[in-house]
C-alpha cells in the first residue's frame, strides 16, 4: 500500500470523480420532493374542501375528487422517482467506496467489476428516476386543469 502524498492525492481525485454525479442525484431529489410537496398539498386542500360539504354542484364535486386522485398518482410518480433517485446515491457511494479502497490497495480481493457494476447500476436508476419525472411532468401537465368547471 502506497502512502505518498502523491498516491493519496491521486486515489481521492479518483474516488470523488463520481460525488459530481452524486450532486445531481441530490439536485434531483430536491426538485423531486418540491413536487411531491406541491401534490400533496392540493390533495389536502381539495380533500378539506370535499370534506366541509360547501360544494353543492355535484360537477363540480366529482371534478375535484378527480383531481385529488390525480394528485395521489402524481404523489406515487414521486415517490417511485425518489426511490431510484436514493438507490441510485447509493449505488453511486459504493462506486467511490470500491475506487478509493482499491486505488488505496486497502481491498485486494475484491474485482474491478464491481467498480463496474456499481456505477452502471447507479446510472440506471438514475435513468429510471429521470424517467419516472418526465412521466409525472406529462401527467401532471394533462391533468391540468384547462377545463375547470365553474359553480353556476
Amino acid at each position: 500500500m502506497d502512502v505518498s502524498i502523491d498516491a493519496i492525492t491521486n486515489n481521492i481525485q479518483l474516488a470523488l470523480a463520481p460525488v459530481f454525479l452524486l450532486t445531481a442525484v441530490a439536485t434531483l431529489i430536491n426538485a423531486i420532493s418540491a413536487r411531491l410537496a406541491r401534490s400533496v398539498d392540493r390533495m389536502r386542500a381539495i380533500q378539506h374542501q370535499i370534506q366541509v360539504g360547501n360544494i353543492e354542484d355535484q360537477v363540480i364535486l366529482n371534478y375535484m375528487k378527480r383531481e385529488a386522485n390525480e394528485a395521489k398518482t402524481r404523489g406515487r410518480l414521486c415517490t417511485a422517482a425518489i426511490f431510484f433517485d436514493v438507490l441510485s446515491g447509493v449505488f453511486i457511494s459504493l462506486t467511490v467506496l470500491e475506487l478509493f479502497f482499491f486505488q488505496a490497495g486497502a481491498v485486494r480481493s475484491l474485482q474491478a467489476t464491481y467498480v463496474i457494476w456499481t456505477f452502471v447500476l447507479g446510472l440506471i436508476s438514475f435513468m429510471t428516476s429521470l424517467s419516472i419525472v418526465l412521466g409525472e411532468v406529462v401527467y401532471a401537465y394533462r391533468s391540468a386543469g384547462w377545463n375547470t368547471p365553474f359553480p353556476k
